[in-house]
């Protein structure tokens, strides 16, 4: 069932009694991007997909401050009554579930982060169709006459083995513009330059789920280790797996995040 509360458009899957998972995907993306993973967690918990401002069904913000996408995203949790939640970041989603729980404490029970660099060192060199989609004059042309084929060449070039992407993801991302993906981008870079995730994890205090991809080719995958500093933070490492865990190894994922839904 899906909503739009607080100007975010929200998906919930499973019984509503069941404990609460709220999943925050990444930039460029939208919830559709958990969907290979729903079923499998969704036998479990309450699950809550968001779409973040400007991207899938939500509309556009006037700030793409990281601060500010989690202090929506903690509107939603307080409209639905919900605290203590397991929330789930996928890429720079991890930036935005970090903030929700450096902001409200109250409502973040447990942090799973999927695919998010820890730290401006460890980005690699972009994948070349990202880079011509993003990168000036060219690019706002090019994002412009995106079809479907190559947003899917796109998202697949992100991944090290064939990944499943849904159609509705596709049509997600086809409806975020250029300006919005470009402003978001660079709210995350800032989050992430104003101090790495390993040292806000710390300061928080919360338990931590790290899941990467082991040939991820957006962020170096030893960069992982960078969490291992974290006190109780659990670092797992997908061996053959790129950026897209939740579209390469969506089983191998749930099972994972569900383990640590169980155990935190």
């Amino acid at each position: 069932m899906s909503e739009h509360p607080h100007s975010l458009h929200v998906v919930h899957d499973g019984s509503r009694q069941a404990p609460p998972l709220l999943l925050i995907h990444g930039s460029g993306a939208s919830g559709a991007s958990w969907s290979p993973m729903i079923a499998a967690l969704a036998g479990h918990h309450h699950v809550i997909r968001v779409d973040l401002p400007g991207c899938g069904q939500s509309p556009p913000a006037p700030s793409y401050d990281v601060s500010d996408q989690a202090g929506r995203v903690a509107a939603v949790l307080d409209g639905l009554g919900l605290g203590r939640v397991t929330v789930a970041g996928h890429s720079s989603g991890g930036y935005a579930a970090t903030a929700l729980a450096e902001q409200r404490p109250d409502l973040v029970g447990s942090l799973a982060l999927i695919s998010t660099g820890p730290s401006p060192d460890a980005l690699l060199p972009q994948p070349f169709i990202l880079r011509a989609l993003l990168a000036p004059p060219l690019g706002p042309i090019l994002w412009a006459r995106r079809s479907d084929s190559m947003i899917r060449r796109g998202i697949q070039a992100t991944a090290a083995r064939p990944a499943d992407i849904p159609d509705e993801l596709v049509t997600d991302v086809r409806a975020i513009t250029y300006r919005t993906m470009r402003k978001v981008l660079s709210r995350y870079t800032a989050y992430l330059d104003e101090r790495s995730v390993p040292e806000r994890l710390t300061a928080l205090g919360v338990p931590t789920l790290v899941i990467f991809g082991g040939a991820d080719p957006r962020w170096d995958p030893s960069s992982a280790r960078q969490y291992a500093k974290v006190p109780g933070a659990r670092v797992e490492l997908l061996p053959g797996v790129g950026h897209m865990p939740l579209l390469e190894a969506p089983e191998a994922t749930a099972d994972l995040l569900l383990a640590f839904t169980t155990d935190s």
